[in-house]
């Protein structure tokens, strides 16, 4: 008898045992669109990599702290096709249909502040990434945080500066017609002329150009000092091919989205080096401890460097998502206050925000120096000095 109450205990608790492990593994499940297919698709692995490589760090420690309980996180994810109107319709399913409890971001400022409205009509808080948007930063929403300090109008105060140190008197600007570019270009012009720096050649060109030939003409007969091509990564692919083709360079060029992922570096090689870009994070900036383990373990998980600017802001994101659900749990309301007033450690430093902006990482450059992506600009978090590029190498 007494065998028999011992065997009807243990099976009790073996049930309560596998009820408990049950409900401690229902999974948090995380939401986002990403560009498959379309214009921005070379662009989002970079993104998307850095999301599943979040995902199984987080699984392999036990789950994501929910409020002191562990538990799996689970993607939902689609295909926006490039298209932010797609984005709008998905970011609708994820929170009415699908319910998710968590939302990532998709890739790009145009995707961004189109499912910005979304957010703020279900009071659905989402860390973004990818983007930045002075125009929705001064429309003060209230879902929506940039971990990037690659706002657009500090993006041209820093390159001006930096410019300015190098002695740079004349410069040619060609801009893609998308908002990121745009934005960046609107607070160029005024802050080139301000600092003496006259433009001698401006051209914009839309999404789909094939031809840059005309473009770059007109910026070689110029002869500028610097070259400021305000691109997204497929055209700055096309930029570098027909300027290298023509012999176009300057002592100072930057290419604005691009130049930090790795199928560029596998494309032009040591053609490459000497290329200024915006992105405010390297694994060579030893203060920031996080930096070189993000960068070894993406590494190691896809045989290929991540991106200094998509890949790391998407990691960022997730970490600062990691630790607001840690402190908030899934409650949007109390999810959204602590993400909009903590300082979050991440492989950038630590951040915290100001209004929807990124408050603590200075806006930087990067300079590409022998198959590496080094801070240049500002001098407090420079790994590397800037070096002027010197032509093509033959």
């Amino acid at each position: 008898m007494n065998r028999r109450k011992l065997f009807a205990a243990a099976l009790a608790l073996a049930g309560a045992a596998v009820v408990g492990t049950s409900q401690a593994a229902e999974p948090v499940r995380i939401g986002f669109s990403i560009a498959k297919t379309g214009i921005f698709a070379p662009a989002a692995p970079s993104q998307l990599n850095a999301y599943e490589l979040w995902r199984e760090q987080v699984n392999a420690r036990g789950g994501l702290d929910v409020g002191g309980t562990k538990r799996p996180v689970e993607f939902v994810q689609y295909d926006d096709q490039s298209d932010p109107a797609q984005a709008v319709r998905i970011y609708e399913k994820l929170i009415t249909s699908d319910k998710v409890d968590l939302l990532l971001a998709p890739w790009g400022t145009p995707h961004h502040f189109a499912i910005a409205g979304v957010l703020e009509r279900n009071k659905f808080p989402m860390v973004g990434n990818s983007a930045a948007s002075v125009q929705l930063r001064d429309l003060k929403p209230g879902y929506i945080w940039f971990p990037t300090s690659a706002i657009p109008d500090r993006v041209a105060e820093s390159l001006v500066a930096m410019m300015k140190a190098q002695g740079v008197g004349t410069a040619a600007v060609t801009t893609l017609q998308l908002p990121f570019s745009l934005e960046i270009k609107k607070f160029l012009m005024p802050a080139l002329k301000s600092a003496g720096i006259k433009v001698v050649a401006d051209s914009d060109y839309p999404p789909d150009i094939k031809d840059m030939t005309a473009v770059l003409a007109a910026v070689k007969s110029a002869k500028p000092d610097a070259i400021l091509s305000l691109s997204y990564p497929t055209d700055s692919v096309a930029f570098m091919k027909q300027a290298r083709e023509m012999d176009l360079s300057a002592p100072f060029m930057m290419v604005l989205v691009g130049p930090t992922m790795d199928f560029f570096g596998k494309i032009f090689g040591p053609a490459a080096d000497g290329i200024v870009t915006v992105g405010h994070w390297s694994p060579h900036q030893k203060n920031w401890q996080r930096a070189r383990p993000f960068f070894d373990s993406y590494e190691a998980q896809f045989k290929e460097r991540p991106d200094y600017l998509d890949s790391a802001l998407a990691y960022m994101s997730c970490e600062i998502l990691e630790q607001a659900v840690a402190k908030a749990g899934l409650d949007r309301a109390k999810l959204r206050d602590a993400i909009a007033s903590q300082t979050f450690e991440t492989i950038n430093g630590p951040i915290k925000f100001k209004g929807v902006e990124n408050a603590s990482t200075p806006t930087a450059l990067l300079q590409l120096q022998k198959g590496e992506a080094h801070l240049v600009w500002p001098a407090e978090i420079a790994t590397s000095g800037f070096a002027k590029k010197d032509g093509w190498p033959k």
